[in-house]
């Protein structure tokens, strides 16, 4: 399957300039799925991979280009990196590999010329087509792509060599896989965080507390967020109510960060940018005892004003 993106005005002068995100089957011409997005990013391509799976199933391998989303392009390594002798894959490449899904990086635009030939029909018929339509938002024109794909795909779609299909059943936890995953341990007041989230875990079996456990924390792509510990649901938190967008919400080390691109502005490098912040729930239970923070009183002698007359008569007072 071919993976990639256009960025274009498929509205002309009606709208702004978006990126269209595609997929193609390789055996056959069709187009698997299609959806618009602002930028090529993680969100986008999960949710074009979500589609793809619902609709076809899972598929053998993805073709596409050295985007940040899809592999690593920075130089530093962690140590465990250099201990396991390869480096962690991406936020995008962890849902792969939990697929059994390979992944091919092309090196050329002409290495996945089938799918670039496709964004020239493309910026031909479907921009003919919403100006026919007179549909002049980014909205209408998501609902019309069904439609549109289906009159391609009858049209100049071929037969496969190969009646067997290559394509798998999608699993049942599919929406747990489509996430975005990170390693944390249990709090003493039993609360995980991220980087403009966190989670309240409630008691175990008996009573049991999760503190200084090592869990797995999965948002998922619809905003919602779990905990995993060994494999096992342990704490959900439902979807924020503002818009949301799944991004990477960290980094590791501040150089990784720098090589990454995230904090420079604007910096098309990786698509990989740090979450925003997400509205939590208003905490239900008082903070643990680490967070609490003691402060003098004012009659405490750290907080005396200094006096410098005080060290000559008491060094005075020293020699006599």
């Amino acid at each position: 399957m071919l993976l990639d993106a256009s960025e274009h005005a498929w509205l002309e002068d009606r709208g702004p300039v978006w990126n269209l995100l595609g997929s193609l089957d390789d055996a056959t011409g069709a187009i698997l799925a299609l959806h618009f997005r602002p930028h090529e990013d993680l969100h986008g391509y999960t949710t074009l991979l979500r589609r793809v799976i619902v609709e076809h199933g899972l598929p053998t391998n993805l073709y596409g280009d050295r985007l940040g989303v899809f592999v690593r392009n920075d130089d530093p390594w962690t140590l465990e990196e250099e201990l396991a002798g390869t480096q962690d894959p991406t936020q995008f490449g962890h849902m792969l590999a939990e697929f059994a899904v390979g992944y091919l990086a092309a090196t050329s635009p002409q290495a996945k010329g089938r799918i670039e030939r496709l964004w020239q029909t493309l910026q031909d018929r479907l921009v003919a087509e919403l100006r026919l339509r007179g549909i002049t938002t980014y909205a209408a024109a998501e609902a019309y792509l069904a439609a549109f794909i289906a009159d391609y795909n009858r049209r100049f779609a071929k037969p496969p060599r190969e009646v067997r299909t290559a394509w798998r059943r999608a699993p049942r936890d599919l929406d747990h896989i489509l996430t975005c995953r990170y390693h944390r341990t249990v709090a003493g007041d039993n609360t995980v965080t991220l980087p403009g989230r966190w989670i309240q875990i409630p008691p175990g079996p008996g009573q049991r507390s999760y503190h200084r456990c090592r869990v797995e924390l999965r948002e998922l792509l619809d905003g919602r967020l779990i905990v995993l510990h060994h494999d096992r649901v342990i704490a959900e938190q439902p979807a924020p109510t503002c818009p949301f967008t799944l991004a990477p919400r960290d980094s590791t080390r501040p150089k990784r960060r720098a090589a990454l691109g995230i904090d420079a502005p604007g910096s098309p490098r990786n698509n990989d940018r740090a979450a925003p912040r997400v509205p939590s729930h208003p905490r239900n239970t008082p903070p643990g005892r680490l967070t609490h923070i003691r402060r003098p009183a004012k009659t405490h002698p750290w907080k005396r004003p200094y006096n410098r007359n005080l060290l000559p008569q008491a060094a005075g007072a020293g020699r006599t």
